[in-house]
């Protein structure tokens, strides 16, 4: 991957996670993906999910509970076989969200990193 895939490849996940389209958003990951994120261990009870139909389930409620969800890009680091993406929240949160591809080009393999939420005074 290229400097210039891995940032078309972020600009176009930034917009399918923005536009809300569930089925947008999946059609990156491959049908075996692994995900791994506290914040679904907080959500659903397991840090770890595996295939769609767990990320579709675990995805589609998230966005639902969270009209207001955006992701600002800041910055793409280019690894082998793999991108960190690292971005803002709609609650202020700084995440590095680290993609690993498999030979299809889609993503089989996806960590989640977050700062703390921002607090308001």
């Amino acid at each position: 991957m290229t400097d210039d895939e891995a940032r078309a490849f972020a600009q176009e996940w930034i917009e399918a996670w923005n536009s809300h389209d569930l089925e947008r958003i999946l059609a990156h990951y491959a049908d075996e993906i692994v995900f791994l994120s506290p914040i679904a261990r907080q959500r659903v009870g397991s840090g770890r999910l595996i295939g769609i139909p767990a990320l579709r389930s675990y995805w589609g409620a998230g966005l639902q509970a969270q009209p207001n969800l955006t992701f600002e890009l800041l910055e793409v680091l280019r690894g082998h076989e793999c991108v960190t993406l690292l971005y803002r929240n709609h609650k202020g949160q700084t995440v590095a969200e680290t993609a690993e591809f498999g030979p299809s080009g889609k993503i089989v393999r996806s960590f989640a990193c977050y700062t703390a939420p921002q607090r308001t005074p």
